[in-house]
């Protein structure tokens, strides 16, 4: 299944990029594995994770070793990314 990033993600990758590059270098290398590896998790299991807390019809993945978690929804043609979210922030989507 193709994995779709919306716009609303921009932040959350400059914020995921800062974080792993100025905050916490030495997690960057494999921070960003982390998150290829959950892409790959996700386009082979099209409902891995949990459902959201918010109501809404969308899907949570934690990623390991990081405080981020891949927010997407299923659609029939495609996988949406949402958010990538910060969990130390609270409120998600």
């Amino acid at each position: 299944m193709r994995i779709v990033f919306l716009p609303s993600m921009v932040r959350d990758i400059q914020w995921f990029r800062h974080f792993h590059q100025s905050v916490f270098a030495e997690g960057s290398a494999r921070a960003r594995a982390q998150l290829r590896a959950v892409q790959t998790v996700l386009a082979a299991n099209l409902y891995a994770g949990h459902p959201g807390d918010t109501g809404l019809e969308v899907r949570e993945l934690s990623i390991l070793r990081t405080p981020f978690t891949l927010i997407d929804r299923v659609m029939p043609d495609r996988i949406e990314v949402l958010r990538l979210w910060d969990m130390r922030q609270g409120e998600r989507c």
